[in-house]
């Protein structure tokens, strides 16, 4: 016991979120292998339960096995429990429990909340907990409600409310884990109720818990005429500002491409009604926030719609959220960093607000490291693999961003490619640069700097 407390000392806090996601992995798999687990009641394949428990983990929804058929009750409720885990965290999900059970919070369990939540103080981050906790159940409730108004007059009311749950869990954390088939939300494409129910849950949960505060709190004070709608949006802190700008730009550019690529294509919306069509592209969009729902296949889109989503995929949503991908204020920062150089601007000026350089190395690293780390197992993946280059790199780009849309091609690969992509979702869902610090024991910091000398770029 002394020896652990001394390893568990020595370790970074990164550290501790990376083998606290390693840890929920493995006994998810250990779990979901036993035959109790699957519908036939026999052991599954350690790969395809490691392959399940890490997108269920990971929050990214590629799967290997048909989780309506392959899976259980008792496994559908334990992918259900790792999806709530790894939505709200690892070391939020334990903290969250330490305070229920009325353990006192330390300063090393706040230190890790500061670091899994990707904060900058330790001021008041158990009540940002607490917040989070109500927030989140309270939206998948309101989400689960929704649903069974449909579910439940289609499946009776036991199944019908078990279907609205996990689908609300699963679309607010950005899961995208469905228990409806292997066709997932396709029977559904023109049902608008469940199509805008899946779009808010799965916006929600990607815009970032920050955001869920500085929204409410103002409007609670616009409803309490303190402000008026003018200085309501503008008290708006500028990361709210920037995330809902940047998150309504990507959904209706991304809409507008795919409905205008794919407008004819009978393998996608070709053959759909003209609202339909408007309705499927717009979710398309939204689901390659991180959350791997589908109202058409995939694999019929045209290789044009398919470079659209791979930027979008990429991107992914919002910092302090349940999605994956660089964050929309990472692309934001660099692509407003882009316009202030051109402009020949010496600091990036935002409504008024100076965004520090470091925040736009940091955007930079984040989005050099994590397209690095793409191409590199992109290539990985197309070596063991072999198959159409494009579909690997979709693949791969879903998981790494933890989205878990497929083009058919997950269920295809050998033990070497399930391998390949189960650390891809894992590296997507604690960030690549965090894996570098995992593995980066010194710490120091430098407090000398070298001579300045300028070199020539571009």
């Amino acid at each position: 016991m002394g020896s652990l407390k001394k390893i568990n000392r020595q370790l970074s806090t990164t550290q501790v979120i990376a083998l606290g996601f390693i840890s929920a992995i493995l006994i998810g798999a250990a779990v979901l292998s036993l035959p109790v687990s699957s519908a036939s009641g026999k052991f599954t394949p350690f790969t395809d339960s490691l392959f399940t428990s890490a997108t269920s983990v990971c929050v990214t929804g590629l799967v290997t096995v048909t989780t309506a058929t392959h899976w259980s009750l008792f496994g559908k409720v334990v992918i259900l429990v790792l999806i709530q885990l790894g939505g709200l965290g690892i070391v939020s999900f334990t903290t969250g429990i330490m305070m229920v059970i009325g353990r006192r919070i330390t300063l090393r369990d706040r230190m890790l909340l500061e670091d899994a939540l990707n904060l900058d103080t330790l001021s008041g981050l158990v009540k940002f907990l607490q917040r989070i906790f109500k927030g989140t159940f309270l939206v998948e409730g309101i989400g689960a409600a929704c649903y069974s108004l449909v579910f439940i007059p289609q499946f009776g009311i036991i199944k019908g409310a078990w279907y609205s749950v996990f689908h609300s869990v699963s679309a607010f954390c950005n899961a995208g884990i469905d228990i409806l088939g292997s066709d997932s939300f396709i029977p559904y494409a023109s049902n608008a109720w469940i199509n805008i129910v899946t779009m808010c849950l799965v916006i929600t949960g990607g815009i970032g818990f920050l955001v869920w505060w500085d929204v409410t709190d103002n409007i609670k004070k616009l409803i309490q005429h303190e402000y008026m709608v003018k200085m309501a949006v503008k008290k708006l802190h500028l990361h709210s500002k920037i995330v809902i700008i940047t998150t309504f730009f990507l959904i209706t550019c991304g809409a507008a491409l795919i409905f205008a690529l794919e407008f004819n294509n009978p393998d996608t919306i070709g053959n759909m009604g003209f609202g339909n069509k408007i309705l499927a592209s717009f979710f398309q969009s939204v689901v390659l926030r991180t959350a791997g729902f589908m109202t058409f296949p995939q694999s019929g889109m045209y290789s044009s719609t398919v470079i659209v989503c791979l930027f979008l995929m990429f991107i992914g949503g919002s910092s302090i959220s349940t999605s994956g991908g660089i964050k929309t204020t990472t692309f934001a920062v660099l692509f407003l960093s882009t316009r202030a150089t051109i402009k020949g601007s010496t600091h990036l000026v935002v409504f008024n607000k100076t965004i520090p350089h470091k925040t736009v190395q940091k955007a930079l690293a984040v989005t050099v490291v994590s397209l690095t780390a793409l191409l590199i197992a992109v290539f990985a993946l197309h070596l063991v693999e072999g198959g159409s280059l494009l579909d690997a790199t979709f693949e791969t780009t879903s998981a790494v961003a933890t989205v878990g849309l497929s083009r058919d091609f997950t269920a295809t690969m050998g033990i070497a490619g399930k391998l390949l992509i189960t650390f891809c979702m894992y590296l997507g869902r604690i960030g690549p640069i965090s894996m570098v610090i995992f593995f980066n024991r010194q710490q120091g910091s430098k407090y000398f700097s070298y001579p300045h000398e300028d070199i020539t770029v571009g």
